[in-house]
């Protein structure tokens, strides 16, 4: 480590030693017997061999301790390993790991009541799945046969899966084939302030705002009717009068924690339903308190979406995804049979039920919040140090830095680090960033 970066925050637990296959056999094998796929993901020159974890930390198979910021792709909510979740984990695994729910068994009961329960009325009814994919795939046929429209609209460079269905959702290049997916899916401008033709230093609901000058009035923003105009010649010349639904992150993630402005979706809602459509929120990176200011991103817009769907922390690493819906969109869905064998298992309800104890014991959701936002104010100064670093956005634990020439770097660490973490990430990134002004 360079003399001049601190040294890692404590930590007093003690990780395994690795007895296992050597790194050259597991990168054999990754590159023989794993989908080329595989290969094509691994992001670093150089991988990063995980072996154990626990809270905000990572070992690899040779001892190094990691400060996790990516929590396996903002999924790890409430830390790796958390004791609480591994125990609960562990007594329901001695009692019954999976039946399906053709049957009546406690735990998906007592889990969708209480999941149902964070939820505002009339969302009520739960479905479970296994993934984020699975939820916004089971939420576009929801929608079209509660509306009897089939037209389906999303913002460019949103991310809602990686099914042939959701794909079509998808606006985001890397992440599409060239084959037909999901037909009826049309995408709309992103109202993103910093990137977008329209934007100004107040438009966002963000301890972080852009630099970009504005001269609004205050309670009036230009960005937000440009972006709501552009929303409606999407609704005059590229889809049918009636449409089925509105996908929309509340944030958008794997498009770089892009924000919109404060009241567009309260607009865009009401557009939406004029038509006949649905609102469907994608909480899969947003959920279970990683805004901060709220427990679900939505919350922080002032709407209530028709059906919110949820993965990744809902699970804190475990597969499991929900829909959760008014009754009567869910009764929509009984015109044929639908099954999902793992959806619901009873290790799943099981997780995810300790998980929403251990956000609300732990004060995970404000933790997210307190942090999050030091760590946003922190970056700020980087990016009025560094012309390099064109924006600084987010709410909570949900963060976006847009570096001038380069992608986004998106911040999405366990919602349980501390500013004793921050401090010691902003430095090596600091460091980091300094290191290649000064090669440039």
């Amino acid at each position: 480590r360079p003399t001049d970066l601190p040294e890692l925050p404590p930590c007093n637990f003690k990780p395994e030693e690795y007895k296992g296959m050597s790194k050259e056999r597991m990168m054999e094998i990754r590159r023989q017997n794993c989908n080329p796929m595989t290969m094509k993901i691994t992001y670093y020159k150089k991988p990063v061999f995980i072996h154990q974890g626990h809270m905000q930390w990572l070992w690899d198979v040779d001892g190094r301790r990691y400060l996790d910021l990516f929590a396996g792709v903002a999924t790890v909510g409430v830390g790796h390993c958390h004791p609480k979740v591994t125990a609960a984990a562990e007594q329901q695994m001695k009692r019954l790991w999976h039946t399906t729910n053709i049957y009546v068994y406690p735990p998906l009961h007592e889990y969708c009541e209480k999941l149902a329960s964070y939820l505002p009325d009339p969302l009520k009814v739960v479905y479970l799945t296994n993934s984020g994919s699975e939820a916004n795939d089971l939420a576009m046929l929801m929608a079209r046969l509660h509306t009897g429209n089939f037209d389906i609209i999303t913002f460019n460079g949103s991310y809602h899966g990686g099914s042939s269905q959701t794909m079509g959702l998808t606006s985001n290049s890397p992440y599409k084939y060239p084959v037909p997916t999901g037909s009826g899916c049309t995408n709309t401008m992103c109202p993103d302030v910093f990137r977008g033709p329209w934007g100004g230093s107040h438009c966002r609901d963000s301890p972080v705002q852009t630099t970009r000058e504005c001269s609004c009035s205050q309670g009036h923003c230009m960005a937000n009717e440009q972006y709501l105009r552009q929303l409606k010649e999407t609704f005059a010349t590229s889809v049918p009068s009636r449409i089925a639904a509105f996908f929309a992150e509340p944030i958008q993630g794997m498009g770089g924690a892009v924000q919109y402005p404060k009241n567009y979706l309260k607009e865009a809602y009401k557009l939406v339903r004029e038509r006949g459509g649905l609102c469907i929120a994608d909480e899969v990176q947003t959920g279970f308190g990683r805004t901060g200011s709220h427990f679900w991103g939505f919350q922080g817009h002032g709407i209530v979406p028709d059906m919110v769907t949820m993965a990744k922390g809902i699970g804190n690493g475990f597969p499991i995804g929900a829909v959760v819906t008014t009754p009567e969109i869910a009764s929509s869905f009984v015109k044929a049979f639908h099954f999902n064998t793992f959806g619901g298992n009873a290790m799943a309800c099981a997780v995810g039920s300790s998980v929403l104890d251990t956000i609300k014991e732990d004060g995970t959701q404000q933790n997210s919040l307190h942090v999050g936002t030091y760590l946003m104010t922190e970056l700020a100064k980087l990016r009025d140090k560094y012309e390099i670093i064109g924006d600084v956005r987010g709410k909570g634990l949900q963060i976006g830095v847009e570096m001038v020439k380069d992608k986004t770097f998106r911040v999405q660490p366990p919602m349980c680090i501390t500013k004793e973490d921050v401090d010691f990430f902003v430095a090596v990134f600091n460091k980091a960033i300094h290191s290649y002004m000064a090669r440039k």
